[in-house]
């Protein structure tokens, strides 16, 4: 089984884009964020034809969150526990069946960027809602299933994980706060696909639009695979899809996947 998440920057303006690199990569399950519509603006109709599945939590011009699964779903739940005033469309979780017996669950994130941190509610927004997640996952860790958080999650784990991390020091994405909230979701006894496979330098899945990010590969690594223990167990390769960064209106994000030992 294949799982991978995109940070699309516009579903519906990279729908072209969406389309083809599903067929290349042949993915079974997909998170997409920033979808930048809403629910019955979704165009539903050009994946399914592609033989997806399709759930979403859509918002008007912003955010927006979707799973795209070639198996049928047996849940789909919208919207991050733990505060009943956040009307944010961020999160989205389904499951889906195993052919051999059992579940797959997924989470799709698209975590606040929180920027810029001096502000009095984005950044507390962002660490308050760290902390939603991680209680949520740990509640999930109960059933004791192959689970994996994908998404764009806003956060520079490690120095290594930018071209310049020097110029990130104050940034939201990469201060010392969200890095050890990062990491205290990882020590729920999560694995990052990405980093189970390679601790290579240069593995990046964001170049900025600006300041010709992309031909200096100016990149930074937010785009994450959490993996549950049920779930690493299972994990047989990962891959960035660089190249898609370098197509036709391309998103600033490109896919990142998993494979997971699991018929699809």
């Amino acid at each position: 089984m294949r799982i991978a998440t995109w940070n699309v920057n516009s579903v519906r303006l990279r729908l072209d884009n969406t389309l083809a690199w599903l067929a290349e990569r042949q993915p079974d399950v997909v998170c997409l964020q920033e979808i930048k519509c809403q629910d019955d603006q979704f165009p539903r109709e050009a994946f399914e034809a592609a033989g997806y599945n399709v759930a979403v939590h859509g918002q008007k011009s912003y955010n927006g969150v979707a799973v795209l699964s070639r198996l049928p779903f047996d849940e789909v739940t919208t919207g991050l526990p733990g505060d009943g005033d956040d009307v944010q469309s961020r999160f989205i979780e389904v499951v889906v069946s195993r052919p051999g017996g059992g579940v797959v669950r997924v989470c799709g994130i698209y975590l606040p960027n929180g920027n810029p941190p001096d502000d009095p509610t984005k950044y507390p927004y962002k660490l308050a809602w760290m902390a939603r997640l991680k209680a949520h996952i740990a509640a999930r860790l109960e059933l004791e299933e192959p689970l994996i958080v994908a998404g764009d999650y806003n956060v520079i784990p490690e120095p290594e994980d930018a071209a310049h991390p020097e110029m990130w020091v104050r940034d939201a994405l990469f201060l010392p706060r969200t890095r050890a909230a990062f990491r205290a979701i990882e020590n729920l006894g999560l694995t990052d696909a990405v980093r189970a496979s390679s601790d290579a330098a240069g593995l990046y899945t964001f170049w900025d639009y600006q300041a010709g990010a992309w031909q200096k590969n100016n990149g930074i690594r937010i785009d994450h695979l959490l993996l549950s223990p049920q779930a690493a167990d299972l994990l047989k390769g990962v891959g960035i899809d660089k190249h898609v960064r370098s197509w036709e209106k391309p998103s600033d994000h490109v896919p990142v996947w998993a494979d997971l030992d699991i018929a699809a």
